[in-house]
């Protein structure tokens, strides 16, 4: 008798009808999928979304957000949407920036019914220590909001990424859940450093420093790598965008210390989580580049599922299946089977799914249940 666990994984596809119109179907996939036994009255429910950097236009339309608030709330919960502040210097640096921005791409509470609250607060230091015992981490340090949520949806758009080949459920999770501490700790073994042709000597990362470890020297700053932290206070700080990150960290391991915090964010909430990805305009690179190329697959439709690792999993072989678009940008000579080892060769994008399933996060293999007859790539070959 086969005792291994299978997770179920179910989808709709794009095709809408007078009589059936793609939110109607949005709304019974959360349904199947279970959002009614993972959201209680009086629940604090975060829905988890990534609110595009400036440019970009692939992220998740605040349409699909909307429509999850409001299931919610007939539910008897009390949503609101988040992400956490980035690592690197841009428009979501801090709370205040990351909140306009939200709104100026439509996730105004006006417009989806729920407030944004930046989980990890103004400058990205709120947190949760979480145990989780791994490989790297002892325990690793969760955005406050997100932990102390009843429940959450992972509302993730499917793509493919230029450090782990492809973002889905389980990226959005580990690092979009994530203190820029614990960011920082991710991509990275040392301390930042300063380019000095653009450092002005300003000294305002010397104030940022919580631990002093950064000084002015011949009006240039200097950071001492035995002081620093890895708070990353100071990339956030420089105003010229002098101090960087040194991005050293070896593949196997920014992934696998990514499946750790996702540990720790699934840590107190079994039972409780909801993960939807969007297989919708699956751009090369991640959401948080300045821009939006054409897709190099033709949208394929949405999952949902109470498994990251089966969601992700599915969604990394329904684009597999696809066929290439011919007006993507990639040259064709180049166009393998595996999209995103096609995209960014150097990255084994397998490694964050073969260690979640080794640390339990969950499980590769899933049962596809396609709803309303959805005609999916992978069960037309």
């Amino acid at each position: 008798m086969n005792n291994e666990k299978v997770a179920d994984v179910y989808g709709i596809d794009f095709h809408a009808s007078y009589s059936v119109n793609l939110f109607k179907k949005f709304r019974r996939l959360l349904r199947e999928a279970g959002i009614e036994k993972i959201v209680e009255s009086g629940n604090l429910v975060a829905i988890k979304v990534h609110f595009g950097e400036e440019g970009n236009t692939g992220f998740i339309s605040p349409l699909f957000a909307s429509a999850v608030v409001s299931y919610v709330k007939e539910l008897g919960g009390n949503p609101f949407l988040t992400d956490t502040n980035t690592l690197y210097k841009g428009q979501r640096t801090n709370a205040v920036d990351h909140h306009l921005l939200a709104e100026r791409h439509g996730f105004a509470t006006i417009n989806t019914g729920a407030p944004v609250i930046i989980a990890d607060g103004l400058r990205g230091h709120d947190h949760v220590k979480v145990e989780v015992n791994g490989k790297y981490y002892k325990e690793v340090k969760i955005a406050s909001a997100i932990y102390e949520a009843d429940a959450m949806i992972v509302l993730s758009h499917f793509k493919g990424h230029e450090v782990f080949g492809f973002g889905g459920a389980l990226k959005n999770l580990g690092m979009g859940c994530s203190i820029r501490e614990s960011k920082l700790s991710m991509h990275s073994t040392v301390a930042p450093y300063v380019k000095e042709k653009k450092c002005t000597g300003c000294g305002i990362c010397v104030t940022a420093c919580p631990v002093e470890a950064i000084t002015l020297v011949n009006k240039v700053a200097v950071i001492n790598s035995e002081k620093c932290i890895g708070c990353a206070d100071c990339i956030a700080a420089c105003p010229e965008n002098a101090v960087k990150i040194n991005w050293n960290a070896d593949q196997a391991v920014i992934q696998e210390k990514l499946i750790e915090h996702v540990a720790g964010v699934m840590s107190n909430k079994k039972g409780k989580i909801l993960f939807v990805n969007f297989i919708k305009n699956v751009s090369p690179l991640c959401d948080c580049v300045n821009h939006s190329d054409i897709p190099i697959v033709n949208d394929i439709g949405i999952l949902a599922s109470q498994d990251p690792v089966a969601i992700d999993q599915a969604s990394v072989d329904l684009v597999n299946a696809a066929p290439w678009r011919e007006d993507t940008y990639f040259p064709p000579e180049k166009r393998g089977k595996d999209k995103f080892r096609s995209l960014h060769p150097e990255i084994e994008w397998d490694i964050q799914l073969r260690y979640a399933e080794e640390f339990g996060v969950g499980t590769r293999k899933y049962r596809l249940k396609p709803l309303f007859k959805a005609r999916f790539p992978v069960l037309e070959k």
